[in-house]
């Protein structure tokens, strides 16, 4: 066993009338003068799940995925801009097909394929001979139809979700004619972004240009046109400028208003506004442009490469944690950027968003952390904001959540949404996660194995499934990975090949580890560092068999006003409060919903002394639940008991929680009722404390 990393070069031909790719790769990587990337995207389709995530898969299909243009035909029908028709022409549509597609592909369900294709054959089909593609603007003034976007159908924003879906569909079907198109397209860009920037309907496309920059980028290393890194340059102008506000110290200057940041700020930017704006500023940006606009300074540095841009997205990971960040990963944006207070919204397409942009990263970067905090989201923040049977979702989530109903939040945006923004509905809240959370699984599925540019394969994500690639020099093989992590440590990967080959295989071993044991045909163990990519270069055959164990610690973190949070391998831990459902048959536009309520105790506190000696006050145990869908309080394979004093004074008001009682208060032992309380996974959990205030018990 050795380990190495070699670095091969890259060739491309190409001509407008003919695509075609010649390289020494197995996979498409970056080519001169992008930097080459150690990991690469498989074809969609080349992974498959397995385990709860399958279900989890499955349940989408059946769910709103798979029926979303039956459930919300008022804009995701036959009538949207995206299929010819005269209705909503924005971002809603191209949001839906985003996860839709990949879904499809990945499941190989003919049905939602054709649903998908039906979206791709038009923009296809319909791109004008100027290069623009989409929904045909308007010739006259039309009428609004509550609830649907019907104008601004120029506008570049929405273009990009559709850049996404059709390279999607090419990486599954390899069809031409996207490439045909976005030559077009990206052609008309260069020539109409001058006159017209991404912001000149609306801001949200020079916020999340580098969506846009993204696809440029991708069309760049199959056809290797010059004019194509001109566009970049120009798209990465006229974009927001994440890395230069992410590095932003002292800010002298607060927000004039709560949505400074969000008004204004259009191309070109005024260097002197710029300079007051911070990360810090409760209110200052999006929730949803942060987490897409994170990515940005990463995606242009494979073409400049400078440092400070990486140096500027580590900036803003730790400022949004210190700032406005919970337990699960998240940071607190009920649209607007909140504050850390654990009972303030996260909307459902930050979470969505932020997945993909880590992902997006990690293939630029290989940086543990990034697959690290993919997971946290994965397997914490995403399970929970959707109902088990993915009918209906919540349009904000909140670390500490003890009641969902129509009272009044301290949300920004919940007045606007007649505070059905914790509700699970339809289209509770706001309609655009309706339409964008659909990506989530999708995409962490493609992004659980890679092709790696020393001709291997990459594992840095982990979860059941089976991967068909080719490595080496060429040589298809496949690995069945079984696991019911992140609920246990092991994973074991099967080979099945029909030669024996060398090539190496890369497997994360994350930071929260600090060692794993590697074990190859039950005979040869390795012990290994966390925090660490370990390279097996190595003679494979077939039915070899690897198990990759990777030891999960109880830890504690910090949050708001010394709050505390339980952590174990990937997951957090949050109280386990038994629920009450209560359907809401609604007549207004925000039509049926769910509440739920607390049918258990849940304003506890941690004893401050049990945290200083986690193993021995705090017990693991092992539910034995063998559900295949492990996401609810009762199906939740796992938890965690500890003692637990009841808190006098936290109370809830129009159900939420008040603040957290400052960590830590001293109680006198006549004061006390302790209880045995059980935590279970963050994402097991409808109703939760996790970030728990503490006590001193005094005598």
């Amino acid at each position: 066993m050795k380990i190495r990393l070699v670095v091969i070069s890259v060739s491309f031909c190409f001509s407008v009338s003919l695509y075609s790719q010649e390289s020494k790769q197995l996979y498409q990587n970056n080519r001169a003068p992008l930097k080459e990337n150690i990991y690469m995207e498989l074809p969609l389709g080349a992974i498959k799940p397995e385990g709860w995530l399958l279900d989890q898969l499955n349940l989408m299909r059946d769910g709103l995925t798979g029926h979303l243009d039956e459930i919300y035909p008022e804009v995701v029908g036959e009538n949207n801009g995206w299929l010819g028709g005269d209705g909503d022409g924005w971002e809603r549509g191209p949001y839906w097909i985003d996860g839709l597609l990949p879904l499809a592909y990945i499941l190989n369900d003919d049905t939602l394929k054709a649903k998908a294709l039906e979206w791709v054959d038009w923009s296809l089909n319909n791109q004008q001979e100027n290069g623009y593609f989409g929904p045909v603007p308007f010739k006259k003034k039309v009428e609004k139809i509550p609830g649907v976007q019907r104008t601004k159908r120029q506008d570049w924003w929405p273009k990009m979700v559709m850049l996404k879906v059709l390279q999607q569909y090419y990486n599954a079907t390899n069809d031409q004619r996207v490439l045909i198109l976005m030559d077009k397209y990206f052609r008309f860009q260069l020539k109409q972004l001058p006159e017209e920037p991404l912001d000149f309907l609306t801001f949200w496309g020079n916020r999340r240009g580098g969506d846009n920059l993204m696809i440029v980028y991708w069309f760049y290393n199959i056809t290797g046109e010059d004019y194509l890194l001109e566009l970049a340059e120009l798209i990465h102008e006229q974009t927001f400028p994440w890395g230069t506000v992410f590095l932003n110290d002292d800010v002298t200057k607060s927000a004039e208003t709560p949505w400074h940041c969000f008004e204004i700020k259009k191309y070109p930017f005024d260097e002197n506004e710029l300079d007051n704006l911070s990360l810090k500023h409760f209110g200052g940006f999006h929730c949803v442009n942060v987490a897409q606009g994170i990515k940005e300074p990463l995606v242009y540095f494979q073409q400049n490469r400078d440092s400070s841009l990486v140096k500027a997205v580590k900036r803003a990971f730790y400022d949004l944690k210190t700032y406005h960040g919970q337990a699960q990963g998240m940071f607190g944006g009920d649209e607007p950027l909140h504050g850390t207070d654990p009972t303030q919204g996260i909307e459902l397409c930050s979470v969505v968003e932020m997945m993909y942009s880590l992902e997006t990263m990690l293939k630029i970067t290989s940086d543990i952390g990034f697959a690290d905090h993919l997971e946290k989201l994965a397997f914490n923040a995403l399970p929970t904001q959707v109902m088990d049977d993915y009918m209906m979702k919540q349009y904000f989530q909140a670390a500490n959540q003890v009641e969902i109903s129509r009272n009044p939040n301290n949300f920004y945006q919940d007045v606007e949404h007649d505070y059905t923004g914790s509700c699970f509905g339809t289209v509770s809240g706001y309609p655009c996660c309706l339409c964008n959370m659909h990506q989530g699984w999708p995409k962490f599925t493609q992004n659980l194995w890679y092709a790696t540019a020393d001709h291997g394969l990459a594992a840095l994500v982990y979860s059941s499934s089976e991967v068909t690639a080719k490595v080496g020099n060429g040589i298809t093989v496949r690995f069945l990975e079984e696991t019911n992590y992140p609920f246990n440590d092991t994973i074991r990967f099967t080979c099945t090949t029909d030669q024996d080959i060398s090539f190496p295989l890369h497997l994360r071993i994350p930071a929260w580890c600090e060692q794993a044991t590697v074990i190859t045909n039950k005979h040869d163990f390795t012990e290994e560092q966390g925090n660490k990519i370990l390279i097996l270069d190595r003679k494979w055959s077939d039915g070899d068999v690897l198990e990759l164990v990777l030891p999960m610690k109880l830890k504690t973190s910090r949050w708001h006003d010394f709050s505390v949070a339980v952590e174990r391998g990937p997951l957090v831990y949050s109280l386990k409060i038994e629920e009450s459902w209560k359907f809401i048959e609604n007549k207004d536009k925000f039509k049926d919903y769910y509440e739920v309520y607390p049918a258990s105790q849940w304003n506890y506190s941690l004893i401050e002394d049990d945290l200083q000696d986690l193993e021995k006050n705090f017990k693991f145990v092992s539910l034995h639940n063998n559900s295949a869908y492990p996401w609810n309080i009762k199906n939740s394979p796992v938890a965690i008991k500890a003692r637990a004093a009841i808190t006098p004074g936290w109370r809830k008001i129009t159900g939420i929680p008040l603040s957290i009682p400052w960590s830590p208060k001293d109680l006198k032992n006549e004061n006390l009722h302790l209880h045995e309380i059980e935590l279970i996974p963050y994402g097991c959990t409808t109703l939760r404390i996790t970030e728990f205030p503490t006590i001193n018990i005094v005598k």
